[in-house]
């Protein structure tokens, strides 16, 4: 593991950094350390912006459903927000969500600059044995491990820093990402 002291000066620069991946690929856990990397972060979980409506939500399916993505680009909106007003106040700001295909973009253009896109894009075998050994699911009848790994491949732009984390611990994940921070930078 680094240590703080021996990082490099774009550390400790204000910043925010987009860490995604298909489910299970371990974004929370990734996200948490490398904020944990920073003297001055925050870690905002997409997630929270969707568990925070108590009635009406309606979830993301593979058929498409307008009120669906309504509700997933007023979750991405909410959090490009809360990471921009992070930033202005000097922190910088790991986000962590599902940005897959065409959420992408949209996303990234709402976020102030500098702004970083890790992409954990860790192999099929890899995910469906973290999915495994999680407590909470992100697969089942509705998404497909390999469907959704091939959305994820195919369907979104080849920006930022993708990173194979298959034979990665999580602090191995972060120890790269710090040392290719350079490479994830979009603008």
């Amino acid at each position: 593991m680094t240590e703080r002291s021996s990082l490099p000066d774009l550390v400790d620069t204000p910043q925010t950094i987009v860490v995604t991946g298909v489910m299970a690929a371990g974004k929370s856990t990734v996200s948490q350390l490398l904020a944990e990397r920073f003297s001055r972060a925050v870690h905002l979980r997409g997630d929270e912006f969707r568990r925070v409506v108590v009635s009406g939500r309606v979830d993301m399916s593979p058929h498409g459903d307008p009120e669906a993505e309504r509700q997933l680009a007023l979750r991405h909106r909410l959090a490009a927000h809360t990471a921009n007003i992070y930033a202005e106040a000097g922190f910088s700001v790991v986000v962590q969500d599902l940005f897959v295909g065409s959420t992408l973009e949209p996303f990234l253009a709402q976020l102030r600059d500098p702004v970083s896109l890790v992409m954990l894009a860790p192999d099929v075998s890899t995910v469906m044995r973290r999915e495994a050994e999680r407590t909470k699911t992100g697969y089942g009848e509705l998404w497909s491990i390999r469907d959704f790994d091939q959305k994820m491949r195919t369907e979104t732009p080849k920006i930022g820093l993708w990173l194979d984390s298959s034979q990665q611990t999580p602090d191995e994940t972060v120890d790269e990402i710090i040392r290719r921070l350079p490479e994830a930078r979009i603008r």
